[in-house]
């Protein structure tokens, strides 16, 4: 099972985290893409790759909303082509890049048809105009100049076929873009929690949308290592937040869950505050309880991480994203534990 880390898009310090974790044995690092709250995930990830050798680098996650899929795939192709093959897109419905920009997360159609035509960009496939048109009253259509001749169709003509194509990968977390994922993208990446139960779910859900591919299953986790498991859980409540409230992002929790941890989730749902995304000291932090920090996250000392990882691993999950500490905890604890975490967890999976 592979390990990969979670970290935002400063490109200075991208480029000095992918470093790090190409020394520690990391297999990878995925970067936010979130415009108004960090800088460009790609300008990020193409300064990582020429700091590094062998590290895998992708978005976590971009979105179908801010780019057009030709741009998307265009960026992905150089990032391709600059780390000899290291790339990866994560996608989603977006959620704090469309926030600060008023706008809840994709409808479920826009995004599945993005995806289907990002993929044929990445191919190298010719896509119609109308497969991602671009609104009227935002640009004419270029026939309306008159020109001695103009392009008919749209493909990612620099590349050339010589590139191979970047896997894409789908943060899934409801049936309807898990079934979407199964169908459409190389591996499905959940966001419900470190819970057997529900991973299970979202595998068995796959797999009934597509029953005659072989797929690859991974998970974003919230993990950190440390001695304390009060600390521990302080330091993991702040991503936690944000991985959680997907689960419940319309107001349906998806997936199974108890009584207690229904609770939870409508509270999560009704007092999240995305001025404080992600942060351990927001109001929805408050929410969770050390029950559901338990059984959502894995907070705790290394022998327990470890553990807890190979039940996943032994569930059928080959890739594992980890979003370790976020802002408005104890500094110096949180560096604490990313360096336990690359001395035992990461030492432990390489």
């Amino acid at each position: 099972m592979q390990l990969w880390m979670l970290t935002h898009s400063h490109p200075f310090h991208a480029a000095s985290t992918a470093e790090r974790a190409e020394a520690a044995g990391w297999a990878g690092m995925l970067v936010v893409d979130s415009q108004n709250l960090a800088a460009d995930s790609w300008v990020a990830l193409t300064l990582a790759a020429t700091r590094t050798s062998r590290l895998g680098l992708g978005t976590g996650v971009t979105n179908s909303v801010t780019r057009h899929p030709a741009v998307t795939a265009s960026a992905a192709l150089a990032l391709q082509d600059v780390s000899g093959g290291r790339a990866f897109i994560g996608i989603g419905r977006g959620d704090s890049a469309l926030a600060h920009l008023g706008r809840a997360p994709a409808h479920f159609k826009s995004f599945a048809s993005y995806v289907t035509v990002l993929q044929k960009y990445l191919r190298g496939d010719v896509v119609g105009f109308e497969e991602w048109p671009i609104p009227h009253d935002v640009a004419p259509p270029v026939a309306e100049l008159d020109l001695a001749d103009h392009p008919s169709e749209s493909r990612i003509r620099w590349q050339k076929g010589q590139i191979v194509k970047p896997p894409v990968e789908l943060a899934a977390t409801g049936p309807k873009v898990i079934a979407l994922a199964a169908q459409q993208a190389d591996r499905i990446l959940f966001t419900l929690g470190a819970v057997p139960e529900r991973i299970r779910w979202g595998m068995d859900t796959a797999k009934a949308a597509a029953p005659n591919k072989k797929l690859q299953f991974g998970s974003y986790v919230n993990l950190v290592c440390h001695p304390d498991r009060d600390t521990a859980r302080a330091l993991v409540r702040g991503g936690l937040t944000t991985f959680a409230r997907f689960s419940v992002m319309h107001g349906r929790i998806s997936g199974p869950v108890t009584e207690a941890q229904s609770r939870v989730f409508g509270a999560l749902h009704d007092r999240y505050d995305m001025k404080a995304h992600t942060r351990a000291d927001s109001s929805q932090a408050d929410t969770m309880d050390p029950a559901f920090i338990d059984a959502y996250a894995i907070a705790g000392p290394p022998d327990y991480c470890i553990e807890r990882l190979k039940e996943l691993e032994a569930m059928g999950i080959d890739k594992v994203v980890i979003s370790g500490p976020t802002a408005g905890t104890d500094r110096e604890q949180a560096a604490l534990a990313m360096k336990l975490l690359d001395e035992t967890v990461v030492a432990e999976f390489r």
